[in-house]
């Protein structure tokens, strides 16, 4: 048994019986003409088999104690083969799911219809989809036009969102998921490093992001966790600037906000550094303030406290040192973000709750930042923390960010 049965036999302990669970892989939207945008997998999908390719569907019902796995997939194609390549055979997936029953997609409706004619009879019987939906002008999933369709051609039935259950089961991250973080996190800590030796005024900030891309790809990565944010000077005080397009000058700052995946397992690392590989004293002195901070994240993120809390530390620990810097504005002014979210196959992992409290086997980001705009210094740092019995381990502690350090690297530059 793999990991992938393994988490679909935990998830359905959740459900004591008349359960039918439908994922879908999804598929890419059209961009123009013949071109699609790259295609991203749904992460249910993945975490419950492994599989990531377009137009897939995993059925899983719980009826009469009786547990049947099904796989939808496309027919494997000899033309489009000779064009793109093949398609996943049947083998594979059955493979790689270890979901033994594996069909052609295209059976997919007769099959939710057997099920339904099935539990016809059974008032409790609820049907799980992923109805993820960030915002209502997104184009609906394979899932919500799925459920809308049930609606329609079976309007009695009971339609629940599968997310809670997974979200309780994602939090909590396993020997495999954290080895994936750390390769994710390693590739990226070779990207920053190389962005340092690069750094000069006069380039574009596109060049850094090229930099960071290229090393990714020649290290075997060829998926960004998220867009890239390269800002230098006073855009690094925008939180989410990713026009990357600017000449960074002699004397600016340089925020990334960056990260690598393996296994489509994210890291998200941010670090700040002079453009001409030397921090001006009040640059140093902001950075220093900045990372006090994070050292009191990283001191105080243990079991039983929640993201909310450790944003309130930072708070407070800012409305007592700012104003013995100059920064004389509500905290608010400078700092306007929260100082963590959850990790893991999502760079904003599943849940999101900030007061939920903290879990042995969780990983949290720590990025507290200052922006102050009026001095076009905009500093953030962050690290990748996993939760234990007893207390944080970093787990991009590699990743250079003492300002004498960085310093030291730059000047091999």
């Amino acid at each position: 048994m793999n990991i992938y049965s393994k988490r679909r036999e935990k998830l359905l302990k959740n459900f004591k019986d008349n359960a039918l669970i439908i994922l879908f892989s999804g598929n890419a939207p059209m961009r123009s003409e013949d071109e699609a945008y790259p295609f991203c997998v749904n992460r249910n999908f993945y975490y419950l088999t492994g599989l990531e390719k377009e137009n897939m569907a995993l059925l899983i019902y719980k009826i009469d104690d009786v547990i049947r796995e099904s796989l939808y997939i496309l027919p494997f194609d000899d033309t489009l083969a000779r064009w793109v390549g093949g398609r996943m055979s049947a083998e594979e997936a059955r493979e790689i799911s270890e979901v033994a029953n594996v069909n052609d997609y295209s059976e997919l409706d007769g099959a939710i219809n057997s099920v339904m004619n099935f539990a016809r009879s059974d008032c409790s019987f609820r049907i799980y989809l992923d109805l993820w939906k960030y915002n209502p002008e997104q184009a609906p999933s394979p899932a919500l036009v799925c459920a809308r369709k049930l609606q329609q051609d079976y309007p009695a039935a009971t339609i629940k969102d599968l997310y809670p259950y997974m979200a309780k089961m994602r939090l909590y991250k396993d020997e495999y998921e954290l080895t994936c973080i750390s390769q994710a996190i390693a590739k990226t800590r070779i990207g920053i490093e190389n962005m340092m030796k690069t750094s000069k005024p006069g380039l574009n900030e596109m060049v850094m992001e090229g930099v960071f891309d290229f090393s990714l790809m020649r290290n075997g990565c060829n998926e960004n966790a998220f867009k890239t944010i390269c800002a230098s000077g006073e855009r690094a005080t925008i939180l989410h600037y990713s026009d990357n397009d600017q000449i960074m000058n002699d004397g600016e700052l340089f925020l990334c906000d960056l990260g690598g995946t393996f296994k489509h397992y994210c890291a998200d690392i941010s670090r700040t550094f002079p453009v001409n590989g030397v921090f001006s004293p009040r640059q140093r002195e902001i950075y220093e303030i900045v990372l006090n901070a994070q050292r009191i994240v990283e001191e105080n993120a243990k079991v039983g406290v929640s993201l909310k809390e450790l944003n309130r530390m930072v708070v407070d620990y800012y409305k007592a040192e700012l104003p013995k810097h100059g920064l004389l504005e509500d905290v608010s002014e400078y700092y306007f973000h929260g100082v963590s979210h959850h990790l893991g196959l999502d760079v904003h992992d599943i849940d999101g709750s900030k007061g939920r409290k903290l879990e042995a086997g969780m990983v949290i980001t720590n990025e507290p930042g200052l922006y102050i705009a009026s001095e076009g210094i905009g500093i953030r740092i962050e690290d990748d923390l996993l939760i234990t019995g007893t207390g944080a381990v970093n787990l991009s502690k590699d990743i250079i960010k003492e300002p004498d350090d960085i310093e030291a690297l730059m000047k091999q530059n």
